[in-house]
């Protein structure tokens, strides 16, 4: 396939790039800082732009079959309307460029996810993340209403650690205990549901 990945110079999206590289799909990476990634130049395209930009998005999306997105805002609480902004962005051009199919990763407990959520899972929902999964819902509810080939992923929270290739994914997990999920299982799973119709305008929550 042809995929655009944003949010490729972050730990997930790293990911994700080099499973998508070694899947044999034609990659091109939206990047801020186009040299994070001068150790895949000559694998990938680089198009230096913003992600909440519609005409940068656009541009990288032209001729793609699809979008993947490990936006994050990493260890910062202030969010600054990145997806929200990115959303909108994401699906303008994605439409302009008659591009249907967006995977994007969200994060669990945003939105009805936090239905199934443990005590102290709810508890950090609420307080430290309540602004970022606000801002997280706003996008979500934006992509499910935009008419596109869309996958929501809802990961537990993320870790650093090797792929495991046995984590539990469903519409709805009960979460027990610390609920974790690495960044390489959950880039693997992106790929994947890219690739297939499985997950297709479905909401897939993703966990050890």
């Amino acid at each position: 396939m042809k995929l655009l990945i944003l949010g490729a110079t972050g730990p997930t999206g790293r990911h994700l790039l080099g499973l998508a590289l070694k899947a044999g799909d034609t990659v091109t990476a939206l990047a801020r800082t186009p040299g994070a990634l001068d150790d895949v130049a000559d694998q990938v395209t680089v198009v230096a732009g913003d992600a909440t930009a519609q005409r940068d998005v656009a541009t990288a999306a032209l001729g793609q079959d699809a979008i993947i997105s490990a936006l994050g805002q990493g260890k910062s609480l202030n969010h600054r309307g990145l997806f929200d902004h990115a959303s909108a962005a994401v699906i303008g051009a994605a439409q302009q460029q008659g591009v249907s199919r967006l995977v994007w990763m969200s994060s669990f407990g945003v939105g009805d996810t936090f239905d199934t959520a443990n005590i102290t899972q709810k508890a950090m929902y609420r307080t430290m993340l309540k602004g970022v999964y606000a801002n997280k819902k706003i996008a979500d509810d934006r992509i499910r209403a935009s008419g596109l080939d869309w996958t929501l992923v809802y990961p537990s929270a993320l870790t650093n650690g090797p792929a495991k290739g046995t984590y539990r994914v469903a519409e709805r997990v009960p979460m027990k205990g610390a609920a974790r999920i690495s960044r390489a299982d959950v880039a693997a799973f992106m790929l994947q549901a890219a690739h297939s119709n499985e997950w297709s305008r479905r909401e897939a929550v993703i966990t050890d």
